[in-house]
């Protein structure tokens, strides 16, 4: 007999592939995924504790269910994620009504841990150990042998090739919440990506906290292959029409790696590269293990590599000791970068950091404005950036629509709304879309004439 399961993901691309293995690995238990907590019979939330406010979101969800649990007894309810291996049994001094808590190490347990709960073997489970969970061989393989699961786009997948990071920034919880860094070996890597591929899978992205040091470091896997070599073992694989990967640590950004842009067909020319700050001692205090100077000389060179790569970044504002001019300083990055998007957020402390300790924080009122006046200037320049659109003839991978209007995707990440003149496009298919229409955030263009 099935059993409804309702997952509510919070953060990353890495959690939503979590939660994509969490789906794999409970579908061979008989569980189908809904899209609801009321009626359903487990109910998990896979957390994310890099910024405070994600964090509340999940306690706020918690005590929404727990008149939810009241008029449903046998409902099970689930943490996993980054707040599971943070606060572990502090979840439950918190919210007595959880049953199950597993940290981000530990979710190949959950049908294990699920059976006994359902079978009243055990009352509450809860499994936070980080351990080297790519060197156990049933969690090897079960993400690739597990049947995939129901994803509204079907057509693109996350694979993740290594997890936990070494880099201790001493702001992030990373280290304490997904361990030391591992990477997966390249043949189950491979492996997966074919399977994905032969499924009509036509997008991958290859996630890992830091991609850039892929077999560099705890080498489980027991490989000289890095990161470059790896993308380009994986662009061959027959089927895929694009290839992205998130995220890079400037400091581990290699020149073979800045090469594949230019010389890997499938790879979309699209960036993500995490620069925090515009100032060499915020990014000092911040343990980045990079200069502003030595950042731009990698952008000038990716560049010359790769023309029409789009660039994208991180930035926090407010870290504490961050000084007027060091503010302005990142907006002078900006300005010299003219980075297509950046994902920017007020600093706040998080538990087990260094940086919680530093003494000289930022008002919120501070904070605030700074954000906003960087939000601001962003603004300008990726509306700037995509009116460089305008004219121009792209391809379109389609994610959704019918015969009026289609929504897809650039190569370089670029969301595109266009007119279908009664065409019919499935997701996953190409399209050549004329940009007619310029935002902020999205384009507007209509399928090139045939000639």
């Amino acid at each position: 007999m099935s059993k409804n399961l309702y997952i509510k993901t919070f953060g990353c691309q890495m959690n939503e592939r979590d939660s994509e293995i969490i789906e794999q690995l409970l579908a061979q238990e008989g569980y189908v995924p809904t899209d609801s907590a009321v009626g359903a019979d487990v109910v998990l939330i896979n957390t994310c504790s890099i910024r405070e406010k994600a964090e509340q979101k999940v306690f706020s969800l918690l005590g929404q269910l727990r008149e939810e649990k009241a008029s449903n007894p046998n409902l099970l309810i689930g943490v996993t994620g980054c707040v599971a291996q943070q606060e572990g049994e502090h979840i439950r001094e918190r919210m007595p009504h959880v049953d199950l808590i597993v940290g981000t190490q530990q979710i190949y347990r959950l049908p294990e841990m699920l059976d006994r709960l359902t079978q009243r073997v055990s009352a509450r489970e809860i499994a936070t150990d980080l351990e080297a969970s790519f060197a156990i061989p049933p969690f090897q393989k079960l993400l690739i042998n597990a049947p995939p699961s129901p994803t509204p786009h079907g057509f693109r997948r996350f694979v993740t090739i290594m997890q936990g990071c070494n880099n201790y920034c001493s702001y992030c919880v990373v280290p304490g919440t997904r361990g030391r860094e591992i990477s997966r070996p390249v043949a189950d890597i491979v492996e997966e990506v074919e399977i994905l591929a032969s499924q009509g899978v036509k997008e991958i992205t290859l996630l890992g906290q830091n991609v850039n040091s892929y077999g560099l470091t705890n080498k489980v896997a027991e490989t000289e292959v890095g990161f470059a070599q790896l993308l380009r073992q994986v662009a061959a694989i027959k089927g895929l029409r694009r290839l992205r990967f998130t995220t890079s640590h400037p400091k581990d950004l290699s020149e073979p790696l800045m090469r594949c842009f230019a010389e890997i067909d499938i790879l979309c020319p699209h960036f993500h590269l995490p620069v925090q700050s515009g100032s060499n001692a915020v990014l000092e205090r911040m343990h980045r293990k990079y200069t502003v100077e030595s950042y731009l000389d990698k952008v000038t060179k990716l560049r010359q590599l790769q023309p029409d790569i789009a660039l994208a970044t991180d930035i926090i504002v407010g870290f504490p000791g961050e000084t007027e001019a060091d503010f302005q300083a990142t907006l002078d990055l900006l300005r010299t970068v003219r980075f297509h998007g950046s994902f920017s957020f007020k600093y706040s402390d998080r538990p087990h950091t260094r940086s919680a300790d530093f003494t000289d924080k930022i008002p919120e009122e501070i904070k605030s404005r700074r954000l906003q006046e960087y939000q601001t200037l962003q603004d300008e320049i990726s509306l700037e950036r995509n009116s460089e659109s305008m004219g121009r003839e792209v391809e379109v991978m389609v994610e959704s629509g019918d015969h009026a209007a289609y929504r897809g995707r650039t190569p370089v990440n670029q969301v595109v709304h266009f007119a279908a003149d009664g065409q019919s496009f499935a997701p996953g298919d190409l399209a050549r879309v004329v940009i007619d229409q310029a935002g902020k955030h999205s384009l507007k263009g209509r399928l090139r004439s045939e000639p």
